[in-house]
């Protein structure tokens, strides 16, 4: 497999950083992350096409996956781990997948980035179809963990998206929706985990947040499906009741108790 010259891997554009003083770092790592949301901007037409044939699957009954390796394949993970309690949604319906295994979400696993042939094996293991959809992640793009996956699940009509961070990366060659989000040289050169991770995180949220919200799981601007797993969301469902109905606390907690979430309440006083 020919790998490209990743941006991700250049050097950085700042020089002798141990001489560096605490503030000159700061703000030299601030200014690098600047740049990041005006790149996202121009792929937003990208993203949008992307969150739209999701939807399309979703809607059917499908399944969203994010397979990726190390940093990549964490913040996937944490944006499917977060879809249950913010929206309300079975654990299996946005499913991150890690090369390496859970193991590797704490500790790296030696070499587990580069079996090719490991990322569809992991796939698999979820019974993956054709209903669903997998979106591989990999600042360098280049990851052969991803690319395989990605490849294979094409092989077996399995629509795919892809996030990098490289221009013409190998991981986009296997999508059939690849967003490419060049935030050029670390500020600590070869750092992905820095702008690189950041922006995948950003076009995270912006992904599946924009999919739920097409998926009915928001009303207004309100999270009306979330978990109510502590006193703090409690509290805010009780306060989202408030607005909606027009009532005092105590009448909505005693709703919310009874209804035991907040879309439950809202239909039974016919507010959506």
């Amino acid at each position: 497999m020919t790998k490209i010259n990743p941006d991700t891997e250049k050097e950085s554009l700042y020089a002798n950083l141990e001489k560096m003083s605490t503030q000159e770092i700061l703000m030299g790592i601030n200014a690098e992350d600047k740049k990041i949301s005006s790149v996202i901007k121009k792929q937003i037409p990208n993203i949008e096409k992307l969150v739209d044939a999701i939807v399309i699957k979703m809607q059917l009954g499908g399944r969203l996956f994010y397979i990726g390796a190390g940093t990549s394949g964490r913040i996937g993970i944490l944006d499917a781990s977060e879809c249950p309690p913010t929206f309300g949604v079975p654990h299996d319906l946005v499913i991150g997948i890690i090369a390496g295994g859970d193991y590797a979400i704490r500790k790296a696993v030696e070499n587990a980035e580069d079996d090719f042939k490991q990322g569809w094996l992991d796939l698999q293991k979820h019974n993956i179809t054709s209903s669903d959809f997998v979106i591989g992640i990999a600042a360098s793009g280049n990851t052969p963990y991803v690319i395989g996956g990605l490849k294979m699940a094409r092989e077996n009509s399995i629509s795919t998206g892809s996030i990098s961070c490289n221009s013409n990366s190998l991981i986009s060659k296997e999508a059939d929706f690849a967003i490419e989000i060049v935030v050029g040289p670390e500020f600590l050169t070869g750092s992905t985990r820095m702008k690189a991770g950041t922006s995948q995180k950003l076009v995270l949220n912006m992904i599946s947040t924009s999919v739920m919200i097409k998926l009915g799981k928001v009303y207004g601007n309100k999270m009306i499906d979330m978990q109510l797993s502590n006193k703090k969301l409690v509290q805010r469902g009780v306060e989202m009741i408030v607005e909606e109905l027009n009532i005092d606390e105590k009448l909505a907690s005693e709703l919310l108790i009874k209804h035991k979430s907040v879309r439950a309440v809202l239909l039974a006083e016919n507010k959506i």
